[in-house]
C-alpha cells in the first residue's frame, strides 16, 4: 500500500473549498517538495481538469489529459460497474456486477457507450496521448474527487503501461473507502479531505460546484498551452 497523506484538520470536513480552482491551488501546496522538477500532472476530465491546471500552473508541471469515463449503470447514470480508459482498456467490478442482475447484451451497451464517449472526447480535446512521454518520469493523476475509486484505478493500470518511475495520485476529497482502495494501487496518495460515512459525494467538499461543459475544459487547457506545459 502507498503512502496516504491528509489534511487532520479537514477530516469529514464539509465544504473545504470554494471550488475546483481553489482546490487545486490548495492541492499544489500539498505536492510542492514531493514532485520532482520532471513530474508530469494527467488531470481526469471533466472536473479534475480545472483542478489540475492550478496544480501544473503552481509547480510549473508538464500536463496531460487522461480520458476515463465510467461504465454506467442503465438506470443510475451517477454510479457505474467499470470504466474506460484512453487506450481502449475495460476494467469491470465484477463484485458489484454480480449483484446487478445486467444482460451480457446491457453490459455490451454501456460500455460501448463509454468507449464511444472516451473516443469523442479525446478528439473534441484534442489530447495527444503520446505516453511514451512519461515513461521513468513521475506520473501524478489528478481528479476533483474518490467516490468509489475504481475509475481512477483503471487510470492507473493504464499508466502503468507506460512504465512511469512512480504513480502519484492527488485529490482534493475522498471518501475513506476510495482513498484506502487507490492507495493499494500507487506510490503515494494525496488527499486533503477525506470523509469518512455511508453518504459521499464529490461535491459536498465544494461551496460552488457544477458539471463542467466542454467551452470550460477547453479554456483551462489553453492557460496550460499558453503556459507551454502542454
Amino acid at each position: 500500500m502507498g503512502e496516504i497523506r491528509e489534511n487532520p484538520r479537514l477530516r469529514d470536513r464539509l465544504l473545504p473549498f470554494a471550488d475546483r480552482a481553489d482546490a487545486g491551488r490548495k492541492l499544489a501546496t500539498y505536492l510542492s517538495g514531493l514532485a520532482p522538477a520532471d513530474a508530469v500532472i494527467c488531470a481526469i476530465p471533466a472536473g479534475g481538469v480545472p483542478v489540475g491546471v492550478e496544480v501544473a500552473l503552481a509547480l510549473r508541471l508538464s500536463f496531460l489529459l487522461a480520458v476515463v469515463r465510467k461504465i454506467r449503470i442503465p438506470w443510475n447514470p451517477e454510479a457505474g460497474f467499470g470504466a474506460v480508459t484512453w487506450d481502449g482498456r475495460v476494467h469491470l467490478n465484477e463484485r458489484l456486477l454480480a449483484g446487478l442482475n445486467l444482460s451480457k447484451g446491457e453490459i455490451a451497451e454501456a460500455t460501448t457507450t463509454a468507449q464511444n464517449n472516451v473516443r469523442d472526447r479525446i478528439a473534441r480535446f484534442g489530447a495527444d496521448f503520446s505516453f511514451l512521454r512519461i515513461a521513468a518520469r513521475c506520473v501524478i493523476l489528478v481528479d476533483d474527487g474518490l467516490a468509489s475509486g475504481y475509475t481512477m484505478i483503471a487510470a492507473v493500470d493504464a499508466i502503468r503501461a507506460s512504465a512511469p518511475a512512480s504513480v502519484v495520485v492527488a485529490v482534493p476529497t475522498g471518501s475513506a473507502g476510495a482513498v484506502a482502495r487507490v492507495s493499494k494501487e500507487v506510490d503515494l496518495l494525496v488527499c486533503p479531505n477525506i470523509r469518512t460515512g455511508y453518504s459521499f459525494a464529490v461535491a459536498d467538499a465544494y461551496t460552488h460546484w457544477h458539471d463542467l461543459s466542454d467551452a470550460e475544459v477547453l479554456a483551462q487547457l489553453q492557460r496550460v498551452r499558453d503556459a507551454g506545459l502542454l
